[in-house]
Parts: C-alpha cells; sequence; structure tokens
C-alpha cells in the first residue's frame, strides 16, 4: 500500500475497515461510515456492497448495485470520494436542484463528462455539507425505500 499512489492498488488485498481508516483518515473514514449508514438506513436490503478492483489505476471501488449502479464509494489516499452516473432523466431532476446543493458538488457535477451511459459524476466526501448535498443526489438516483 505506497501512500504515493492515490488509490488502495494492490488487487491481492481487499481492504479492510483497519485499512480503510489508515489511508483515508479518521475524519473521511467518518464519513465513509455515514455514507454507509444513510444507505443501509433509506434502502434497506436492496444493495450487497461489492468490492470491485479496477486495475493498477483505478484500485479498489465499494459497488452498489441492484438492476442498475447506484453509487460507488472510492477510498483515496486521505479522501474519501463518490461516484455516481446519472442518465438522462435522472440529469433533468439533478439540474433542477442544482443551485441548491453545496458549491463543491455543484462544481463537481458541472465539470462531470457525459458519456453514452450518463454523466459520471465524481465528488470528495469532505464535509457534512458535502455529504448532505450528495444524500440529496442519491435520493435523486433511487427513492429511499423507507424516509
Amino acid at each position: 500500500m505506497s501512500q504515493l499512489a492515490l488509490r488502495l492498488t494492490d488487487g491481492a488485498k481487499k481492504p479492510t475497515a483497519k485499512m480503510l481508516s489508515a489511508w483515508m483518515g479518521q475524519r473521511n473514514y467518518k464519513r465513509w461510515i455515514q455514507i454507509l449508514k444513510f444507505i443501509d438506513t433509506n434502502y434497506p436490503g436492496i444493495f450487497e456492497p461489492e468490492w470491485l478492483f479496477a486495475g493498477k489505476k483505478h484500485g479498489w471501488w465499494l459497488r452498489f448495485k441492484k438492476s442498475k449502479s447506484f453509487c460507488s464509494l472510492i477510498p483515496e489516499y486521505k479522501q474519501c470520494k463518490i461516484q455516481i452516473v446519472f442518465g438522462t432523466e435522472e440529469r433533468k431532476k439533478v439540474e433542477a436542484i442544482l443551485p441548491e446543493l453545496h458549491p463543491q458538488v455543484r462544481d463537481a457535477y458541472s465539470s462531470a463528462t457525459t458519456f453514452h451511459d450518463g454523466k459520471w459524476v465524481g465528488i470528495v466526501l469532505d464535509s457534512n455539507a458535502v455529504l448532505k448535498s450528495v444524500e440529496r443526489l442519491l435520493f435523486i438516483k433511487r427513492t429511499p425505500k423507507v424516509r
């Protein structure tokens, strides 16, 4: 686990809680846990989180998917990142609330590239305010089962 790499890139070592905490730092690991609890509370029994190794360049991701992708959490060095892919209809809903979201989330959304399969938005979860905006985006991505 080299600290020069931005991601956890040892495909032989699936991340553990201890590794994640050390890699991301305590504050960021706390946000990691908060987003996991948010998903578990609002979407109980829907997702079975799956660790995926995307090679040396992209490292480990924790993916949440049912029939389609919901989001992926990416442990990066000294930070926690979430990636959400928005389809055409979802983008319309996001753009309607964009002015209400945290500036960092707006910037991440605006600068994200739109591909044939959707707009891939990566957001660094570095504050509770950003986390709250991301929660709103996840509600757009999929209606909560319990609220």
